[in-house]
């Protein structure tokens, strides 16, 4: 039973990952977005992810700092992501982009660095730059995002991604990923959870949400941590932030975990993998 917010798993490399976090996908930078990163951080939450195209680390490196200094902990017991875009995907481009991040978050090292898209005939070069920080001990973990199987297999490296970060929700389960990313031993890791709020009224999952007298969010939430599946929902508003956490009291039996999986209509709200142009 996953038991609070401060819940880890440990990586293949034995470093451990909040289960839970924060997403700030599409905010701004401006005081919203540092008083949603320093609003999580002082509800518990130990984990932020970000990314070089959101143009907002300089925001969420303020809401940290500010973070870390009223919730009274150490920059050590925060997980802090962020991920290198398609254009920095060379060799020396892409450890350029790791020192920019880190600057603009304003940080010594990241948790975890991801390849943010697997563009055709760059990502294995970025690998190669990753691989250097992580031996270097720059960087915690690295991982990629995005990636199908035979993106992963493509890499062929010592060194196998710790994490991959996928659209993962109800309508899209990726069954055959999730499986081969536990079989290879890298943890799966959802971004749009909750299908961008398309699945905020979905009847099969309120009829479920109103029997554990729970919101749709809090059951989307609970059905990803209990398939082991790491998750990071974004907010900016301090009562969703409050009760998108609110997830850690009650188990959905085996019987509502497999409703919810049979929803799957390998439906996407984001760009497919296999077919981009970004």
């Amino acid at each position: 039973m996953i038991n609070n917010l401060q819940d880890t798993t440990t990586l293949h490399n034995g470093v451990k990952m909040p289960r839970f976090g924060l997403g700030v996908y599409l905010v701004e930078e401006g005081p919203e977005l540092e008083n949603a990163v320093k609003t999580a951080i002082k509800h518990g939450y130990r984990s932020i992810d970000t990314a070089a195209i959101y143009g907002n680390e300089e925001g969420v490196g303020r809401g940290i700092s500010a973070g870390l200094k009223e919730a009274g902990i150490t920059r050590e017991e925060l997980f802090v992501t962020s991920k290198l875009w398609n254009a920095d995907l060379g060799y020396e481009s892409a450890l350029a982009a790791y020192e920019t991040s880190l600057k603009k978050l304003n940080l010594d090292y990241l948790d975890l660095y991801l390849i943010h898209w697997p563009v055709k005939g760059k990502f294995k070069e970025a690998w190669r730059a990753l691989e250097s920080i992580y031996k270097d001990g720059r960087v915690k973990a690295i991982g990629v995002s995005n990636f199908q199987i035979h993106h992963i297999d493509e890499l062929d490296s010592v060194i196998k991604p710790m994490v991959n970060q996928v659209e993962y929700h109800p309508m899209l389960t990726q069954k055959e990923l999730h499986h081969y990313c536990k079989e290879q031993g890298i943890q799966l890791e959802a971004w749009a959870p909750l299908m961008q709020g398309q699945l905020l009224d979905h009847p099969v999952i309120k009829e479920i949400a109103d029997r554990y007298n729970k919101s749709i969010a809090q059951v989307i939430i609970r059905w990803d941590l209990q398939n082991g599946v790491v998750t990071i929902p974004k907010s900016t508003k301090e009562s969703r932030i409050v009760e998108n956490a609110a997830v850690f009291n009650f188990e959905l039996t085996q019987e509502d975990m497999n409703l919810i999986d049979s929803l799957n209509e390998n439906r996407r709200v984001g760009p497919d993998p296999d077919n981009f142009d970004f």
